[in-house]
């Protein structure tokens, strides 16, 4: 009779943990995929430890989670869009002066949509994860250009995949493409 007390204790523990482990894997594996770039950029900043990384997206939902972006105006985001051409043909003659408005120009839309105000870049970054986590390194790309880190070309890379989030930023829904100027080539001198 202990024998078998103790026999489905142990099978008792060992299910236990089996779900705790599964159900810690399926978490990671969910932020995973909502975070995508974002979960390796948080694993790869706590030296490869998954479990701060995640406890640290987890915040962040949990923070940033409920936000409920604003709409724009259709003369705000027509304003948007125009000051974005303006700063990609600014490109040309001054880049680095292009990049500095791109990046205050990524924080004001963020802010109109209703993003943590861009006064603290790490904060509205970490929301703007949230809910645009394929499209927030590009600012950060910017963010860094602004700061002196690299040349014209970085710069112009930077520029280009910041267009990512402007884009998702300047559309009334997630689904929906940005009314700018598509004739420009990714590759083009001019962002």
């Amino acid at each position: 009779m202990t024998t078998v007390v103790i026999i489905v204790a142990v099978v008792l523990v060992a299910a236990l943990a089996f779900f705790l482990l599964r159900g810690r894997v399926t978490g990671g594996h969910r932020l995973q995929r909502r975070f995508g770039p974002e979960y390796d950029r948080a694993v790869a900043r706590h030296d490869g430890d998954t479990k701060a990384a995640e406890h640290e997206l987890s915040e962040r939902v949990k923070l940033h989670g409920s936000l409920s972006e604003r709409p724009l105006s259709a003369e705000a985001r027509e304003a948007y869009a125009r000051r974005w051409a303006e700063v990609q043909e600014q490109f040309i003659d001054s880049p680095r002066e292009a990049v500095v408005e791109a990046d205050a120009l990524l924080a004001q839309l963020a802010r109109d949509r209703g993003f943590p105000d861009g006064e603290s870049f790490e904060e509205q970054t970490a929301a703007l994860s949230v809910h645009h986590a394929h499209q927030v390194d590009g600012y950060r790309r910017v963010h860094t250009a602004v700061r002196g880190q690299g040349g014209t070309e970085e710069m112009r890379k930077a520029l280009i995949e910041s267009r990512a989030l402007f884009d998702v930023l300047l559309a009334d829904a997630p689904d929906e493409p940005a009314p700018t100027d598509r004739h420009e080539t990714k590759g083009s001198a001019t962002a």
